[in-house]
């Protein structure tokens, strides 16, 4: 068991035996109110690399990543009954090696991966993340797989960890840093928005099985980044936007989900607007807003060209808008007013009660990955893979990142709610409409 980090007491001493604590900011109180063991809110990534990283020199670089960037040296510390707050403790180093290197064997990639989606690091030892190096007899090189806990940790986070031992392992300087992934715009006149109250559509069921496991899969595919033209009014964030929201209408019009014709589509996008180098703040960081679509948009025919500029203003208005991270009545369920299991109940029942006007899914894209993850003589990433919980009601994510030109993208579903043939049929309207977004097309 690692040693923890001590607070100073009054007069400059050490308080021998009092740990650094952390109270929960209010996106991870919520995320540990709703913890569910059938559906656990983990982050996956995967780092392909062409060569095999050496086991001791790894270790010592992600030891030393977690030193530079401490705060992801966090468990959740033990609390009473009657406890008003949930508070992280900082520990000096790891509670447990969180690297791991399974023997090479046939399909150790696929058990990594339905590992990541199955099986949540545990929030009482620090850190709340796991790192398996995988290797398989017939494939050249290694992939790296991340398991975060989401409740700790996001996509972004992790991967300034990873660019972090990448950099250690490769001797590499560090590298100047990134600009913010998607920087502030400056603000736009309000746009015409879905209506507020209206209930949005929800991804129709599909065939998960007459008797489906609880839990998420998933499938990954690497596509060609669609083009633009130079000048372009719109990102390629926004004919991801717009290819998600076609492939999810068109899955409910081809289910013959309720109201597909005539609900409203919300899709949450999660903003992120920390700086990328090595002090970004580590934890969940990212804020949600959610684009709104009209059925009439999404209808069969669309012009294609104006949903991407209609799509771009209501991004950028969006991106610009200062917002807290969850909106602005979620900071009232995480007052401290009374014990944290009556606010987790009251949260869960909440939680319930908005299904129905839930957001119809989920678009993360990490963008451009903004480091070069050179791994010295094991290479540098050729892919980077990330997916994000597809818990219900939402039950459908979509999730991109691009390297070396090409587009990764990550489909992750609720078991529930559609099976794998449903996760190749999205996956195929999905290509389909992307490709529809490019200049070439539109």
């Amino acid at each position: 068991m690692a040693t923890t980090q001590h607070q100073r007491a009054p007069g400059g001493g050490q308080s021998p035996g009092r740990p650094v604590r952390v109270p929960f900011p209010v996106v991870d109180e919520v995320a540990r109110h709703c913890a569910q063991d059938a559906e656990p809110s983990t982050v996956h990534i995967e780092i392909h690399l062409p060569g095999r990283v050496d086991e001791d020199r790894l270790r010592a670089a992600f030891a030393a990543a977690l030193a530079r960037h401490p705060r992801a040296l966090m468990r959740e510390r033990p609390r009473g009954p009657f406890a008003r707050r949930y508070e992280w403790e900082l520990t000096e180093g790891p509670d447990t090696d969180p690297v791991s290197f399974p023997p090479s064997a046939p399909g150790a990639l696929a058990r990594a991966r339905a590992g990541a989606l199955d099986r949540a690091p545990a929030l009482t030892a620090s850190p709340p993340l796991r790192l398996e190096v995988v290797r398989e007899p017939d494939r050249e090189g290694c992939v790296l797989v991340f398991t975060l806990h989401h409740t700790a940790l996001d996509g972004p986070a992790c991967m300034r960890l990873a660019a972090t031992t990448a950099e250690i392992y490769g001797v590499c300087p560090t590298p100047p840093s990134p600009a913010p992934a998607r920087p502030a715009a400056a603000p736009l006149p309000r746009q015409a928005r879905t209506p507020v109250l209206a209930r949005p559509a929800q991804v129709a069921p599909g065939s998960p099985g007459d008797a489906p496991v609880p839990g998420n899969a998933m499938l990954l595919a690497e596509l060609a980044v669609p083009r633009r033209e130079s000048g372009a009014p719109y990102t390629v964030n926004d004919q991801l936007m717009v290819a998600t929201a076609l492939t999810v209408a068109d899955w409910n019009r081809a289910q013959g989900g309720p109201g597909a014709d005539r609900r409203p589509l919300r899709i949450t996008m999660p903003v992120d607007d920390r700086t990328r180098g090595p002090e970004m703040p580590i934890g969940n960081g990212t804020r949600l807003v959610e684009v709104g679509f009209t059925a009439a948009e999404l209808a069969p025919g669309t012009d294609v060209a104006a949903l991407l500029r209609t799509t771009a203003e209501r991004t950028r208005a969006l991106k610009a808008a200062p917002r807290p991270q969850l909106g602005h009545g979620v900071g009232l369920l995480t007052a401290p007013l009374l014990p944290v299991a009556a606010r987790a109940a009251v949260t869960r029942g909440l939680r319930v009660l908005a299904g129905p006007w839930t957001s119809t899914t989920l678009l993360s894209n990490i963008g451009r990955v903004p480091y070069p993850l050179d791994f010295g003589d094991a290479g540098r990433a050729t892919a980077v893979w990330f997916s994000a919980p597809a818990r219900m009601p939402r039950g459908l994510t979509f999730t991109t990142a691009s390297t070396g030109g090409r587009l990764h993208l990550a489909l992750r579903w609720s078991r529930t709610l559609l099976g794998d043939e449903d996760g190749v049929r999205l996956r195929e309207m999905f290509t389909r409409h992307l490709a529809s977004t490019s200049s070439e097309t539109v």
